[in-house]
């Protein structure tokens, strides 16, 4: 009677730690916790089947190793280390052509690349003209730093080459 109740409760603690982590993780970052949490449902069901303290035990070792195997890809792609690419930064390196006279001399000029029109400053102080296939290689506050390359026109992919 007493193993009964024992057993029990062992099945129904491996519940409530796996809750516990479920709840803990919501307010830490890396997906650690939940893969004890599975490990933790695993060892459960594990119990609930019957088997004794040590299977359960390798049941959470393993099932918490698969776990965080399994959700490394993913936690790796939601929480990119650097800089993530917004506004002016996610044009750097892109193709674009001239739709108002970049003139350093009056800071004039505007271009547009991919379907975006920016304001546009020669990284070159040199002058360049409507038409002009050009690269974004910086951004100064709300301005693309663009340069002239001659040999653009063979290097646009299909997609940059609708901007032309």
């Amino acid at each position: 009677m007493f193993t009964e109740n024992i057993d029990e409760l062992v099945r129904w603690g491996w519940i409530v730690l796996a809750v516990f982590f479920f709840l803990t993780e919501i307010f830490t970052a890396g997906f650690v916790l939940l893969c004890f949490g599975i490990g933790a449902l695993g060892a459960a069901l594990v119990a609930f089947l019957g088997a004794g303290m040590a299977w359960q035990i390798v049941a959470f070792i393993v099932v918490t190793i698969a776990a965080v195997v399994l959700a490394r890809p993913f936690a790796d792609r939601i929480s990119r280390p650097g800089i993530q690419p917004i506004a002016g930064n996610r044009m750097v390196g892109k193709w674009g052509v001239v739709l108002q006279t970049v003139d350093p001399l009056e800071g004039t000029g505007m271009v547009r690349v991919e379907s975006e029109r920016w304001r546009a400053e020669s990284k070159e102080s040199v002058q360049l003209e409507v038409g002009d296939i050009v690269k974004v290689v910086g951004v100064d506050g709300v301005r693309l730093q663009v340069e002239a390359n001659d040999e653009a026109s063979g290097e646009l992919d299909e997609r940059d080459a609708s901007v032309a």
